[in-house]
């Protein structure tokens, strides 16, 4: 072994630092460590989703009361049933009234709140999570509070209160169709349960956007306030608001919760997830209708968000 002299004192070579040996084995293998994380979510993702959809498609071609073991195979005649059914087609016109309601409430709601907290120079995560934290709730739990608190039709009721103050009479809110109050109590409840979440992609998008566009306006003579917002702000949320915009409707064919909770089991008002579970689930129990419908509803739901995709850009580049 060579050696080396300092001071007249022989010392022997340092020998240089093995290399580390790669791990061998099952341990070592970046495929096995992927499949070992996201194994236990795969599992319940194809027990608990693509099982249940596969199983839903295929019942829907067979005749099925009273039971989810087919029996019988009846073609597309559970289609047919559902398109004919005059409770099934009138829960689509009830979707769409309460979409023309809720999309452009909650987008526009959601929006100027976000405008509002990103414009405060104090207590900005404070607001922030104040407004966001009605979406933890549950929507049962909601909808029991406005139910039997906010509007509810006897004396005590907050609003009624509040209209009392003002010489209204006592207001029947989820009595009858007939005026539709119904819907104020509605909107109203989603309103207060979804507009923080999505004020928070809104507001993202905004602190994402650069401030020497708002300075090169102001140069060039541009007014803050409307004008700004029409030409800066508003052309650079475009991507944020179509993502919201079709969260929107997602989120409005798969209402369920309010309107079970709030409107019980009146025959009005009924959206196409609650018309469905009672197909499915109530006396007749019809498991091949309700199959049939709920593959209906999620082609309505595709059909809907790939033309409103493409309507609104969604997925384009700004440049184009």
């Amino acid at each position: 072994m060579s050696t080396t002299t300092t001071r007249g004192v022989a010392r022997p070579a340092s020998a240089k630092a093995s290399p580390a040996r790669p791990r061998r084995g099952l341990r070592g293998s970046s495929t096995f460590n992927f499949w070992l994380f996201t194994s236990p979510f795969l599992i319940g993702l194809t027990v608990f989703v693509y099982v249940p959809i596969g199983w839903s498609l295929w019942l829907s071609f067979f005749e099925a009361r009273f039971t989810v073991t087919p029996s019988k195979f009846v073609g597309f005649d559970n289609y047919w049933q559902m398109l004919q059914d005059s409770k099934f087609t009138g829960s689509l016109v009830t979707f769409t009234v309460f979409a023309a309601f809720i999309v452009p409430a909650t987008w526009a709601l959601s929006l100027g709140l976000a405008l509002l907290v990103n414009r405060l120079r104090f207590m900005k995560a404070f607001f922030r999570s104040v407004f966001f934290l009605p979406t933890a709730c549950s929507y049962v739990a909601a909808a029991l509070v406005w139910k039997m608190s906010m509007f509810s039709g006897v004396r005590f009721g907050l609003m009624n209160t509040i209209l009392g103050w003002f010489g209204v009479e006592n207001i029947a809110w989820l009595a009858n169709p007939d005026p539709p109050w119904y819907w104020l109590v509605i909107v109203t409840l989603r309103l207060w349960l979804q507009a923080g979440f999505y004020m928070i992609l809104f507001l993202a998008a905004l602190q994402n956007i650069p401030p020497e566009l708002y300075e090169a306006a102001a140069i060039d003579g541009a007014k803050p306030g409307w004008q700004t917002f029409r030409h800066i702000t508003l052309p650079q949320l475009r991507a944020t608001s179509t993502a919201v915009i079709l969260l929107l409707v997602i989120a409005a064919y798969q209402a369920f919760d309010e309107f079970f909770n709030l409107l019980a089991k009146t025959t009005w008002g009924r959206p196409p997830l609650v018309e469905l579970y009672y197909t499915a689930l109530g006396e007749s129990q019809d498991y091949g209708e309700g199959s049939a419908g709920a593959v209906i509803l999620t082609l309505l739901i595709l059909i809907v968000t790939l033309v409103q995709g493409k309507f609104l850009g969604f997925g384009r580049g700004d440049d184009k």
